[in-house]
């Protein structure tokens, strides 16, 4: 059984990264890359928030009895093709995963700014993840 005040509280705290970034998302990519404290936020904060979406999904999963994914890119897709989040969804957002493991594991070089304006694009997707969830509970 989903354990629904779990998944409120983790749907509270992706809500509350958003609302610390959103001063910082209005400002040009320049702002942010040339100001070490932003850019440390934004990937901080951008990583909870990838770290607390997957953190739904498996327990979503485990819960449900849906298939074991083969990694956390993966629990989107499972929750795509079992009409949890529409699928063309779960392809959208599931690439954060990576860009999360790049920025954590400091895998090569980062695009900053191009990390930047991805996220200032895709913020409104994260919110979306929360409307889709919130309708399962």
């Amino acid at each position: 059984m989903i354990n629904k005040n779990l998944v409120i509280t983790k749907l509270e705290q992706i809500k509350t990264y958003l609302k610390e970034i959103e001063p910082d998302l209005k400002l040009s990519p320049k702002n942010i890359k040339d100001d070490y404290r932003k850019l440390r936020t934004l990937e901080r904060d951008f990583q909870l928030i990838v770290d607390t979406m997957v953190s739904i999904n498996t327990h979503l999963i485990s819960k449900l009895g849906l298939p074991v994914p083969d990694d956390y890119q993966s629990t989107f897709s499972i929750l795509g093709e079992n009409k949890i989040i529409p699928m063309d969804f779960a392809l959208k957002i599931a690439p954060a995963v990576g860009m999360r493991n790049r920025i954590v594991h400091r895998y090569g070089d980062i695009d900053k700014k191009k990390f930047i304006t991805d996220i200032q694009k895709g913020a409104s997707d994260f919110k979306q993840y929360c409307r889709y969830i919130e309708k399962i509970i």
